[in-house]
């Protein structure tokens, strides 16, 4: 396990160089950069403040110098200075990121959860009308863009029944504590997350009904129905646990895409996150921010992967690090 560990933060070191001189260069590539941003925000884009504005930004160097002088930051863990909002990078990420973590990590519960207990009844109810109507009513949410769910969502649950808030985390005008508070982001939550999460939620149900009936025929479960194990037991116990590991090996895969994910969907319900911060900065060519959070966000993919295989490791004892 030691061994699995100490290779994995290798690996983690070689991924965030890699990460670092492509989002780099890409950013690079884009057209516009900071000081046309500041130019056209302070309404004189002369071609002598335009010069001074890269100079002080260091955008008059040569791409590689850039380049090398971002690296040494980032080895002293200095994400730079966003001139957007006028606060250190991994201030306004520090800021930011509990909103997105609470926003995926609630759509990865409610898909996962969901998802696997439907697709669970969906194998044992196979071939009947039960089955039929939770395979048509996955394949339609999995065809739907996430960014219409999300409107239809606001529409019903808050524009014509008025149960749950429009968009945001809190409740800014009432000053809520306590479990008030909890409350009020938990009743903020649910759309976001369930928009997030339904994409996924089909996914994870097509996969467990589609595992639990190739499982079905193996030996393993022939063995128990011979021994006279009861059919629900032998679901649960013997089937459903093995039918568990490709949707573990499918969420390890699909973290990046739940990311990105977020930023549209922190979009659309004014969400406080990272996602939505990336979209700012993006527009306002700051690209100190959305290095950080590009980078940030990917390492935080990779250390979520470890943590997956860790999962994989414990539900399947035959796996073993190396």
């Amino acid at each position: 396990m030691w061994r699995f560990l100490w290779r994995s933060c290798a690996q983690i070191a070689f991924v965030a160089l890699g990460i670092t001189l492509i989002n780099f260069f890409l950013l690079r590539l884009a057209p516009g950069d900071a000081a046309q941003a500041l130019a056209g925000q302070s309404g004189a884009a002369t071609p002598e403040y335009m010069a001074a504005l890269r100079r002080q930004l260091g955008l008059d160097q040569a791409l590689y110098v850039q380049f090398f002088l971002y690296a040494k930051k980032l080895l002293t863990f200095d994400l730079g200075f966003s001139f957007h909002f006028g606060l250190p990078v991994a201030e306004l990420i520090w800021q930011r990121l509990p909103a997105t973590l609470l926003l995926m990590g609630s759509a990865i519960a409610f898909a996962l959860f969901l998802g696997c207990l439907l697709g669970f009844f969906a194998a044992l109810c196979s071939g009947k009308i039960v089955d039929v109507l939770f395979s048509v009513f996955t394949l339609l949410i999995y065809a739907t863009p996430a960014f219409w769910v999300g409107m239809m969502l606001i529409l019903v649950f808050s524009v014509r029944l008025d149960l749950l808030p429009i968009g945001g985390m809190i409740t800014v005008e009432k000053n809520l504590i306590g479990f008030a508070y909890i409350k009020d982001v938990l009743a903020h939550l649910v759309l976001p997350a369930v928009t997030l999460g339904l994409y996924y939620f089909a996914v994870y149900t097509r996969l467990t009904r589609a595992e639990m009936l190739a499982l079905s025929g193996r030996e393993f479960v022939r063995t128990a129905r011979a021994k006279g194990v009861r059919a629900w037991r032998i679901a649960w116990r013997h089937i459903f646990r093995n039918a568990l590991l490709p949707v573990v090996t499918t969420l390890g895969v699909q973290l990046g895409s739940i990311l990105g994910g977020a930023v549209l969907v922190e979009t659309v319900f004014s969400w406080p996150g990272m996602g939505r911060m990336a979209m700012s900065s993006l527009l306002q060519r700051d690209t100190n921010l959305l290095l950080g959070i590009l980078f940030c966000s990917s390492l935080m993919v990779v250390f979520i992967n470890i943590v997956v295989d860790l999962v994989y490791m414990r539900l399947d004892p035959r796996i073993r690090p190396e």
